[in-house]
């Protein structure tokens, strides 16, 4: 097993390879690593440039088409053999020259992600950096997770969070949250950032709406994932009580002679009432669903960090 495992997911990156492997080579000449490249569907001659530049030490993935840069991610953690694995985009945006130093103190302070946070970053001020900084302060606000800068794909990781971050649709972009559910101790350091040279960013303003959606998904995993009723139940009870309010008092203006038909409170009593049994009844069948994938699988509802049986570490 090699010590660290550096994963690269590159799209139409050609011109970028070679000085990137240079890069790696020069930074981590004193540390026993691999590159791990997965190709997500590049058409510009990327793979080529890469088993040109190949030797011992790097791998190409190539994947059948372009499934985005989570799947890729994925793919890539899944092929790496190292004790500890490292994300690093393939723009030279990201500086190899940071990774010694971040593994070190994962090392050293026993962290279990140190994620990189872009100081002066070489991006468009309106599109980017001013997107970036909404988002960055939504998520940290809904999520509870307070890590400065969510679009860093530099981070390192110990081999079992980075096995087990679940990165699937387009959650790459909530990588702390998802090593956060495992319980991970997460640090942050200042890291280098480069203008991107050649090629093109394949980011744009029509990843806001992507990132909102995605937002809703982990405020959901990270509060309610293990107890669903909590929402549903909790929700569902407040409108069935509302509802039966507003019908309670309506029976009552019956009884009195008036006329309660077409009365709009009469539809709001009913939506109440109606979706309030229906949010209940949601919960009771994702916490039965919750049930089936734990005890169906036999996961843990738990992760432990380590055993001391009193002499030694056993884990």
């Amino acid at each position: 097993m090699r010590e660290l495992s550096v994963v690269i997911t590159v799209l139409n990156e050609r011109e970028n390879i070679t000085p990137l492997i240079e890069a790696i080579r020069n930074a981590l000449g004193g540390i026993d690593y691999e590159v791990v490249f997965v190709d997500d569907g590049s058409n510009d001659g990327t793979q080529k440039e890469i088993k040109k530049q190949a030797d011992e030490r790097i791998v190409l993935v190539e994947l059948r088409k372009n499934y985005g840069q989570s799947t890729a991610m994925t793919a890539g953690i899944d092929h790496t053999t190292g004790k500890y694995v490292a994300l690093l985009d393939g723009d030279l945006q990201n500086d190899p020259s940071d990774i010694p130093f971040m593994l070190q103190k994962l090392k050293d302070e026993d962290w279990d992600v140190v994620a990189g946070n872009r100081k002066n970053r070489q991006d468009g001020m309106f599109l980017r950096k001013i997107p970036s900084k909404i988002a960055n302060a939504l998520i940290r606000r809904m999520t509870g997770v307070y890590i400065k800068d969510y679009g860093c794909t530099l981070k390192v990781f110990k081999r079992e969070i980075a096995e087990d971050l679940g990165i699937y649709g387009e959650l790459h972009r909530f990588i702390p949250v998802l090593a956060k559910l495992q319980g991970a101790n997460i640090t942050q350091v200042d890291v280098k950032h480069h203008a991107r040279i050649f090629g093109k960013s394949k980011y744009g303003l029509n990843r806001t709406f992507k990132v909102m959606s995605d937002l809703i998904t982990m405020v959901f995993f990270r509060k309610y994932i293990q107890k669903p009723m909590h929402l549903f139940g909790s929700l569902g009870f407040i409108a069935l009580f509302l509802g039966i309010v507003i019908n309670l008092y309506l029976l009552a203006l019956k009884i009195m002679g008036q006329d309660i038909w077409g009365k709009p409170i009469l539809i709001l009593g009913l939506i109440f009432l109606l979706g309030g049994i229906q949010l209940i009844t949601i919960g009771i069948l994702a916490e039965i669903n919750i049930r089936t994938y734990f005890e169906g699988t036999n996961r843990k509802t738990y992760q432990v960090r380590r055993v001391f049986n009193g002499q030694e570490e056993v884990i």
